[in-house]
């Protein structure tokens, strides 16, 4: 995200351009976060909160692999398995999305192990891997915070920290969240982002 940004309220959304709130040259920097199911996101790519066995589980996962058919599980039993924080890509089967990112975050045993710095790894590798396969459209779930049982709040906090920190203008990215409470947690973490980087350009352009 580029000093001096602007943020634009809107409802779920929250919109970042230059400092004159135009947009400018560059373009719109854009998160939607938003209330919804994430298997029918028209998108590139959806994300699954996955495990380490990336077999079906419950919750997102569950109804990922529910959606996307057979097709899914046996493409995820041919890669095996993937580490905590690390993420993997197969085909989307009979989703609407063409890929699915499947991203392993930590579970929560405290606060004490390390959890944030694996969550903050897990969104880090789900950008590189769009990144690496040219995916332009994105839908991320909550990474963690449900049966992994990881705190909301902080983990909005991580999250909207690391997708600030790794924009992309090319980039079309939206939070999908099961709940209004979920909503308003990354909603929240994001506004905070925006606004703190707006001061700090602020900051730089009196200095």
């Amino acid at each position: 995200m580029r000093p001096g940004l602007t943020l634009v309220r809107a409802i779920h959304c929250c919109s970042v351009g230059s400092g004159d709130g135009s947009g400018g040259t560059g373009g719109w920097d854009v998160i939607r976060i938003v209330r919804g199911d994430i298997t029918t996101q028209e998108v590139d790519s959806i994300v699954n909160a996955a495990n380490e066995g990336l077999w079906a589980g419950g919750g997102v996962c569950g109804a990922i692999h529910a959606a996307a058919g057979p097709g899914l599980e046996v493409a995820c039993r041919a890669i095996g398995r993937c580490p905590t924080g690390d993420a993997v890509i197969t085909l989307g089967f009979r989703l609407k999305a063409r890929f699915v990112i499947h991203a392993v975050g930590p579970r929560w045993l405290g606060g004490d192990r390390g959890e944030a710095a694996l969550l903050e790894r897990c969104y880090g590798s789900i950008l590189r891997v769009a990144a690496e396969n040219g995916i332009r459209s994105l839908a991320i779930p909550s990474i963690s915070t449900g049966i992994f049982r990881f705190p909301l709040v902080e983990a909005a906090a991580i999250a909207m920290r690391v997708l600030q920190a790794n924009d992309r203008e090319d980039l079309d990215l939206r939070m999908v969240c099961f709940d209004r409470r979920t909503v308003a947690a990354y909603d929240w973490a994001w506004r905070g982002i925006c606004a703190q980087s707006r001061d700090t350009g602020n900051r730089d352009l009196q200095a």
